[in-house]
């Protein structure tokens, strides 16, 4: 019968964070929608605003272009959300193992919050990129030709490596003669060199982001490791979030109680003494330190988005690696995979994150304590 009771309320648990989780990310999804779009649409010279944005997702997809991804990013953000969490409960309970207040240190938290964000880094960051490109292709005119019938019988291998896509036949065909080492008399020239990756574009280019933004499109072009495209900003950007976010919040935490127990006579021994504080409060304080967070991490945000738009096809990730090729920028940019082209626009949408991240934490732990409060029995 205990046994049972246990498994009871771990489920009760499970459901109560999933449907916060979820509720936080369905209500916040148009300010991510925005901050990606300003993300990626910024330049050097010029800075889209919220208004620029909003207007051109409505002229191309309406209302509903502001949640184009949005099952794809709660499948990544429920176990994301519960790995992060997770990760930091159990490595806190190694700190708190032996003392009576079961108390964290600020600095205690803030390792233990940047290890729970690199794992929450490797479990979401495969949902990540096909989100973003659903956001990019609400806001993106899709052309007439990509969409007839082709002109010219495609290879089965290019149609093997990228479905639905119509290479340019005309610079295909333009550009044999530069390419080819075989004599113009070679009986089928223009099929045999269809045959090779670099020609499957016809231009030299990789097709756009729209034209690649479903999981099979990505994993037959890109290969599997481009769902972690961008992995080392990401990581950066986890852990910083993870780091300050539960560092800020076990302060105010801390600030909190301290403040109750003032005039309490006797004055608590304990942390018991001086009971829990208001679910309002906690939510508060959570969602105060989301924001703090989405700021001190948000340059590394724009540079993960910024990659995740770039189509990489297989062949030159094969490239790159054999030659060795160096990565731009100084050492940190290279660290935390900056672009250096990208460093005057590292902040673009940073107000939209913190918005949404601290109303986002601040639905998820209020909803939280408010389902708890209701299902578990007293």
């Amino acid at each position: 019968m205990d046994e049972l009771l246990k498994n009871n309320l771990f489920a009760t648990h499970a459901v109560a964070a999933a449907g916060s989780v979820a509720l936080g990310t369905v209500l916040t999804y148009p300010l991510d929608t925005l901050k990606s779009l300003i993300q990626v649409g910024s330049g050097p010279s010029k800075h889209l605003t919220p208004a620029q944005v909003v207007q051109r997702v409505q002229a191309l997809s309406g209302n509903s272009g502001l949640y184009r991804g949005l099952g794809w990013f709660m499948l990544g953000r429920i176990p994301g959300v519960g790995a992060r969490f997770g990760t930091y409960e159990l490595l806190t309970a190694f700190y708190k193992d032996g003392r009576v207040d079961n108390f964290v240190h600020v600095s205690e938290a803030l390792m233990g919050g940047a290890a729970a964000g690199a794992v929450e880094s490797c479990v979401s960051s495969p949902f990540e990129i096909i989100k973003l490109r659903a956001q990019v292709t609400s806001a993106s005119r899709i052309s007439s030709s990509t969409q007839v019938v082709e002109k010219c019988a495609v290879s089965p291998l290019i149609s093997r490596l990228l479905s639905r896509y119509s290479p340019d036949v005309r610079s295909m065909n333009n550009s044999v003669g530069l390419l080819s080492t075989l004599t113009t008399k070679y009986p089928n020239m223009i099929d045999c060199l269809k045959e090779y990756p670099w020609m499957m574009t016809g231009s030299g280019r990789p097709p756009s982001v729209i034209e690649v933004r479903t999981p099979s499109s990505i994993f037959s072009f890109e290969g599997i490791g481009a769902f972690w495209r961008g992995w080392r900003s990401g990581l950066a950007r986890d852990s910083i979030f993870g780091g300050i976010f539960f560092s800020s919040w076990q302060f105010l935490h801390r600030a909190m109680l301290e403040w109750k127990a003032v005039g309490m006579t006797p004055p608590p021994r304990s942390d018991d003494e001086i009971g829990p504080l208001s679910p309002l409060a906690v939510s508060l304080a959570a969602g105060f330190s989301g924001s703090i967070a989405a700021a001190a991490s948000h340059p590394f945000d724009t540079a993960k988005s910024r990659s995740e738009c770039i189509v990489l096809p297989k062949y030159v990730s094969m490239e790159r690696k054999l030659l060795k090729w160096p990565r731009p920028g100084k050492r940190f940019e290279r660290l935390t995979g900056i672009h250096p082209a990208d460093r005057n626009i590292l902040f673009c949408g940073v107000w939209l994150r913190m918005a949404r991240s601290g109303i986002a934490s601040f639905i998820v732990v209020g909803s939280y304590y408010w389902a708890i409060d209701h299902l578990v029995p007293k």
